[in-house]
C-alpha cells in the first residue's frame, strides 16, 4: 500500500533509537524527508546514518536532518521547528516521542520527580506542538502524532509520574484535534504496551529495575512482562512505529481525537 507519504517532512523527537528510531526508517522507506531531534550527538549521527540508508530504498529518497536538543528546555522546541522548515521545509507530520519512564511507586516519587518528567513527557509536547501548529494552519492542513502508554489509560502502580504524564499526553492530543479540526490539522495519541526498546532492554532501564525489584533476571523480567499480554510476548519497536506511520499518513485521514492501544490487548477496554 502506498501510503502517500512521499515528500512529506516529517519531525520526530527522541528518535535516536527505539520506537522513534523505527519510525524514522519508515517514514524515510516512504519517500519522506525526516528530522529527528536527540541529545547526544553521536547516537544522532548513527541514527541519521540508518535512516538514510532505509530512505535510499525509496522510490524517491528524502532528504535527513539529525539535530541535537534537550526536549525538557522551554527554548528547544521552537529552535528545532525553526531549523527543520530551513533545511527541509515546512513541517507536514510531528511525531512526538521523546519521554523518560523508570519504577517509583507514588509514595516514591518526588516533587523533583514530578516535575522532570512533566517537563519532558508533556511540555515537550505541548511546546513542539504549539511550534508547529501555526505553519500546519496557514496551509489547511498537518498532522500530530503523540507517542503515549497503556499506562496513560490504566495507571501502573510501579510508575507512577510515568503513567500521570502519559495519561496527559492523551488529554493534549485530544484538545489539540478539537483546537485545530476546523483547519485541516489532525491530532492522535498512539499507546503503545511493553516493547522490546532501550527503554527496557538496555542496562539500567526497566527489565533491570524490574528484575531488581522481583528477584529475577533481566532475561526473566522481559518474559514475565511478556507473557502479561494477552497475545503473550512484548511488542517490537517495528511494530509500534508501523501504526505511528499509518496514523500520520492520508490513508488515516478520518482519525483525529482518537488514542490507538497498540499493547496485545494489555488494557481491557473497548476505548
Amino acid at each position: 500500500m502506498d501510503l502517500q507519504l512521499s515528500g512529506k517532512v516529517v519531525l520526530i523527537t527522541g528518535a535516536s533509537k527505539g520506537i522513534g528510531l523505527a519510525a524514522a526508517r519508515m517514514f524515510a522507506a516512504e519517500g519522506a524527508h525526516v528530522a529527528i531531534v536527540a541529545r547526544g550527538r553521536e547516537e544522532l549521527e548513527a541514527a541519521g546514518r540508518s535512516i538514510t540508508e532505509a530512505g535510499s530504498r525509496a522510490r524517491t529518497p528524502g532528504r535527513v536532518a539529525a539535530l541535537t536538543g534537550d526536549m525538557s528546555d522551554p527554548d528547544v522546541p521552537a529552535r528545532v521547528a525553526s531549523e527543520v522548515e530551513d533545511s527541509l521545509g515546512p513541517i507536514d507530520v510531528l511525531v512526538n516521542n521523546v519521554g523518560l519512564a523508570y519504577q517509583a511507586t507514588f509514595a516514591e516519587v518526588t516533587d523533583e520527580q514530578w516535575d522532570e518528567l512533566w517537563q519532558l513527557n508533556v511540555m515537550s509536547y505541548v511546546r513542539m506542538s504549539r511550534a508547529v501548529a501555526p505553519s500546519m494552519q496557514a496551509r489547511g492542513t498537518g498532522v500530530m502524532v503523540h507517542v503515549s502508554s497503556t499506562a496513560g489509560k490504566r495507571p501502573s502502580t510501579g510508575m507512577a509520574n510515568y503513567s500521570v504524564t502519559k495519561a496527559a499526553v492523551q488529554s493534549v492530543a485530544r484538545l489539540i484535534a478539537d483546537t485545530y479540526a476546523g483547519d485541516g490539522i489532525r491530532s492522535l495519541s498512539i499507546c503503545p504496551g511493553p516493547t522490546t526498546s532501550e527503554a527496557w532492554t538496555a542496562e539500567g532501564g526497566l527489565a533491570d529495575q524490574v528484575s531488581v525489584a522481583k528477584g529475577i533476571s533481566h532475561a526473566d523480567a522481559l518474559a514475565a512482562t511478556g507473557k502479561g499480554r494477552p497475545l503473550g510476548r512484548m511488542a517490537s519497536p517495528e511494530e509500534i512505529a508501523s501504526t505511528i506511520v499509518f496514523a500520520a499518513s492520508p490513508r488515516a485521514s478520518y482519525v483525529t481525537g482518537s488514542a490507538w492501544s497498540v499493547d496485545g490487548g494489555s488494557v481491557p477496554v473497548i476505548i
